[in-house]
């Protein structure tokens, strides 16, 4: 039998997304559900629309290996506690309705929908892969028109195509480029220096950092400040790699 669909869903956006965009409701116990209903409205909305095989992943618990790896990544600082709370209320409210909840502990949800990416893309039996998410980081997971990419709340869907033109580099070289220009959003800076444009035009080329020549006179790249870029790379190098070196069967990533 196959399956037209795999819709994968980021929980932890998904939560965080409405909850500020939601009026404060309260349950019997004086707890605040907000989030939790939207959250459960969305994703039977979903279902309504035709969707038939939905996976959701949330961060159980924000913090994950990679804290020990970089101490300025993500952590649950700052995050309102009537947030933080309605983490296992969705997961459990989700069980109750029937999905595929993978409540994250020492790894994060953004790992959840990597692997379940590839091992859904793997299947004959599955026709395309819809990794619901804006985050850059899951962009490295897209495969052509058979892995995509979906903003939910902008509606807009990224093929491999539409990652290249978004970002200039394939998904696969996303790591890499987000080890050069850095993620706000998970605490990591980037290299001094390296912006997109620069970033792009080298990863275009070599793909991989570890590809980059270490000297910049064989790029053979009209990049501006290519000798400076070069110093910082070759000085901050052990930093960069930080980014892409965590690996697993499927997957290349840090961020993910």
């Amino acid at each position: 039998m196959s399956v037209q669909n795999v819709h994968l869903i980021d929980g932890t956006y998904e939560l965080f997304r409405h909850y500020f965009a939601l009026p404060s409701a309260r349950d019997a116990d004086g707890r605040e559900v907000a989030a939790v209903r939207g959250v459960l409205a969305s994703l039977r909305g979903l279902q309504r629309d035709g969707a038939t095989h939905i996976g959701v992943a949330t961060d159980h618990v924000i913090e994950s290996f990679r804290n020990g790896l970089w101490p300025g990544y993500k952590t649950g600082a700052g995050v309102a506690p009537e947030l933080l709370a309605q983490f296992p209320l969705l997961e459990e409210a989700l069980v109750a309705a029937g999905f595929v909840v993978w409540a994250m502990v020492e790894f994060e949800a953004d790992d959840a929908l990597a692997a379940a990416s590839a091992l859904a893309a793997a299947d004959p039996r599955v026709e395309r892969v819809i990794i619901c998410t804006p985050d850059k980081d899951l962009a490295q997971c897209v495969r052509g028109t058979r892995v995509v990419q979906l903003n939910r709340r902008t509606r807009t869907v990224f093929d491999e195509a539409g990652i290249v033109a978004k970002f200039g580099v394939r998904p696969a070289s996303i790591p890499d480029y987000l080890a050069l220009v850095g993620d706000a959003a998970d605490g990591f800076p980037g290299l001094p220096g390296w912006g997109a444009k620069s970033a792009a035009a080298v990863l275009a080329r070599y793909e991989h950092l570890e590809a980059i020549p270490v000297d910049p006179r064989e790029w053979r790249l009209l990049v501006s400040g290519a000798a400076r870029l070069g110093e910082v790379l070759q000085r901050e190098r052990d930093r960069a790699f930080l980014v892409p070196g965590s690996r697993d069967a499927a997957h290349r990533y840090w961020a993910v």
